[in-house]
């Protein structure tokens, strides 16, 4: 089934005419049944495109059911032009079935008393709504119902702003989950005039590329001094691999760095490379595609269980799925050009702050 014939699909389909929360689980559930059957059969960048499209459509009727609840509840209609945005895993479409939530909102004009009573509300049924439909709230608290991912256009830009100067570990983090912003319901344009906002401030500042640089060499060991696999010693997942922290992210942020200092706006970390490719100047771009779609595989088999149709995983590699020799060598192969490129920009960081005045 190619990808139109899924977006076709009656259980797609059947999504958008989901009338409230519950209804609009049942359906996930649905879709999620079919996407299940497919997994491992297609390729995992074309099943990951599917999994995605299916969290944008739940994402898009959320917000057209929290608006009938909002007029229900007296509230009226929206005040203004609104936008809704996701981050993380959603904002880069590498969401799997398991993805909690990781959104925020743009809201038109400056900040009045009906815009703020009105979003306020709004921010806090949304996330609600989307947390009954499966996807639970953010342990990080990046979510609509949080003042800090939620805000006017001037008060985002200002915000923007204001991480961008001040280079501490913490407001450059928030600089990182931005850089995934993607847009998914509303105006597109208040999407847009954010994107224009936060690449701006990128655009020849070497200090900001270089406290995002010093984010992204942090990372957790996974090879030992024999280039060895390292496995969870302790504790429930004991043998198992941390295929989240161990590979997956480390890649993300390698590829997200190297996309924002050349100014790419595409969040997905598979665009993004090919936007890489097309400079002509990095080596291993090949190599870490082929790392990447690794990461992928794994995280999307990693070991699941459902509880009322919802699936939850720990994105740890079971010991025993370790034992397949050809998975463990894929595994190594991405784990040592990880180490390598790492070992890379920690010394161009070392350089960098050296020359520093």
């Amino acid at each position: 089934m190619e990808t139109a014939d899924w977006n076709e699909d009656e259980r797609y389909l059947s999504i958008v005419t989901a009338g409230s929360p519950q209804e609009l689980k049942a359906r996930r559930t649905a879709c999620q049944t079919v996407l299940l059957e497919q997994l491992n059969v297609i390729p995992v960048e074309e099943w990951m495109c599917r999994v995605n499209a299916m969290h944008d459509q739940i994402a898009r009727t959320a917000v057209h059911i929290c608006e009938a609840q909002m007029k229900e509840a007296g509230y009226g209609l929206p005040p203004c032009a609104y936008s809704f945005i996701v981050f993380g895993s959603a904002g880069r479409q590498e969401a799997t079935l398991w993805s909690d939530q990781d959104n925020g909102l743009i809201v038109e004009g400056e900040l009045d008393g009906l815009k703020k009573s009105y979003f306020e509300a709004f921010g806090a049924m949304l996330s609600d709504v989307l947390e009954t439909t499966g996807y639970e709230k953010c342990d990080g608290k990046v979510m609509c119902s949080e003042p800090l991912w939620r805000k006017t256009l001037p008060e985002w830009e200002h915000q923007l702003a204001g991480w961008m100067e001040q280079l501490e570990w913490e407001p450059v983090r928030y600089l990182i989950i931005a850089s995934d912003m993607r847009h998914v319901a509303g105006s597109i344009e208040l999407s847009a005039k954010w994107k224009e906002a936060f690449h701006a401030g990128f655009a020849d500042n070497h200090k900001l590329a270089m406290a995002v640089l010093r984010n992204t060499v942090r990372h957790k060991a996974t090879l030992n001094l024999l280039g060895q696999v390292l496995t969870e010693r302790f504790g429930d997942y004991a043998g198992g691999f941390d295929v989240k922290y161990g590979l997956y992210i480390p890649l993300v942020n390698i590829v997200r760095h190297l996309s924002l200092l050349h100014g790419i706006q595409d969040s997905s970390t598979l665009k993004r490379l090919e936007h890489l490719a097309e400079l002509d100047i990095y080596q291993h771009l090949e190599e870490i595609r082929r790392a990447f779609l690794t990461a992928l595989k794994m995280r999307v088999n990693t070991p699941y269980t459902v509880e009322d149709g919802l699936l939850a995983s720990s994105d740890y590699y079971a010991e025993n799925d370790l034992k397949n020799k050809q998975l463990r060598s894929e595994l190594r192969e991405s784990l040592l050009l990880v180490r390598r490129l790492h070992k890379a920009l920690q010394r161009q960081l070392r350089s960098a702050e050296r020359r520093q005045p």
